[in-house]
């Protein structure tokens, strides 16, 4: 068994380092007991996730350079998110899930899945050629469709995912940096309208309360206050498993999902966040290892998709639990309550490893001047 495993070239540091950060999250959620069990449906939702993580690490994804498949994947998540408006069922205002009996499915995680393909597949082509500002225009409609199906539901965190994976993509593609101011005016553009048109008033409040969080400590900036306060308490080493009062008194929301880390960083301090960041570079840095040994620029834009998308997740919730960013409903990767977005998480890393069963060594310059277009 080890010999078969061996074969299959899985990263296993990349595979380890996922552990404590999934631990971290069950060990906050089952602190506080209550009378839903966050921890032990957590526990199933990991364990499905690792089963999709072996499978997919066994397939040959070559068969996803193919056009079609990649048609067929984006028409079938931008078909699921439409029907959210028909079928879909209204969770604290944002019409974004599907109801299926004893599990709720969001189909916007396994679509940023998607789209990283569809960015992928449309770069690996055109790489050469990139400096063609009429390509990210062209790459910026395909996320502008989920991205706008996924604001009007209203679910803003996700949005900002999509917008995220669509820029950070583009700048890894080999973006002039005349492009990339373009592409900055552009996003402000949006933004103003998004401000003027699309916004609710309740998402105006959020982005207020981050230019001035003291300013509606009641309101608006309830949470990011509670969140800042459960952090600033746990200090140096943390109130210890199950003591954090910010929790257990119900003044930090939503513990086990958008605010996990301020829950966990009250029990465990400043000394447990070092680790848990620690854990996070460290498959970050794995992630970004197996993307540049890709056999194709397929492979190795896919690779560097999956490091954004795990990257922006991590920046904006970290963020908005510290008070520096809004608070807009982001999860933290692998350790948040959900399996949406786990299954989605360990999806990616299986792909990932499958795609390193046909891996190359390149030289770095090799590398440089096929990937960065590096003289």
């Amino acid at each position: 068994m080890i010999e078969f495993f061996r074969r299959q070239k899985i990263d296993w540091i990349l595979f380890c380092s996922t552990l404590p950060i999934l631990f971290a999250g069950v060990i906050t959620m089952s602190s506080f007991g209550g009378k839903e069990s966050f921890a032990g449906k957590q526990l199933i939702w990991i364990a499905v996730s690792m089963v999709f993580f072996f499978l997919f690490s066994f397939v040959d994804f070559r068969f996803l350079r193919r056009t079609g498949v990649i048609i067929f994947l984006f028409s079938s998540g931008c078909f699921l998110l439409l029907s959210l408006f028909l079928v879909g069922s209204v969770f604290k205002g944002a019409q974004s899930w599907f109801n299926v009996g004893f599990f709720a499915i969001q189909p916007a995680d396994p679509m940023k899945l998607v789209l990283i393909l569809v960015l992928t597949k449309y770069f690996s082509r055109r790489h050469i050629e990139i400096a063609n500002v009429r390509h990210i225009i062209v790459s910026g409609i395909y996320a502008l469709i989920p991205f706008l199906l996924i604001v009007i539901q209203p679910d803003f965190g996700s949005a900002m995912i999509f917008f995220l994976i669509w820029l950070g993509m583009v700048f890894v593609s080999g973006i002039s940096k005349k492009h990339l101011f373009i592409v900055f005016t552009l996003g402000l553009i949006s933004f103003g309208t998004l401000w003027g048109f699309v916004f609710e008033p309740y998402q105006k409040k959020r982005i207020v309360s981050f230019i001035h969080p003291m300013a509606d400590i009641r309101g608006a900036g309830y949470n990011a206050f509670q969140s800042t306060v459960a952090i600033g308490s746990g200090e140096i080493f943390g109130k210890g498993v199950g003591y954090g009062t910010q929790s257990r008194l119900n003044f930090l929301p939503e513990y086990q999902t958008d605010f996990i880390f301020a829950a966990f960083s009250e029990e465990w301090g400043f000394f447990g966040v070092v680790l848990l960041f620690f854990f996070f570079f460290i498959l970050i840095w794995r992630i970004l290892v197996n993307a540049m040994l890709g056999e194709t620029n397929f492979e190795i834009l896919f690779g560097m998709g999956v490091a954004i998308y795990f990257i922006a997740h991590f920046i904006i919730n970290v963020g908005m639990n510290i008070g520096l960013l809004p608070v807009t409903g982001t999860t933290i990767p692998l350790m948040s309550y959900g399996g949406s977005h786990l299954l989605t998480e360990f999806v990616a890393l299986g792909i990932l490893t499958g795609m390193k069963r046909y891996s190359r060594v390149a030289h770095r310059d090799d590398l440089q001047h096929e990937f960065l277009g590096v003289e």
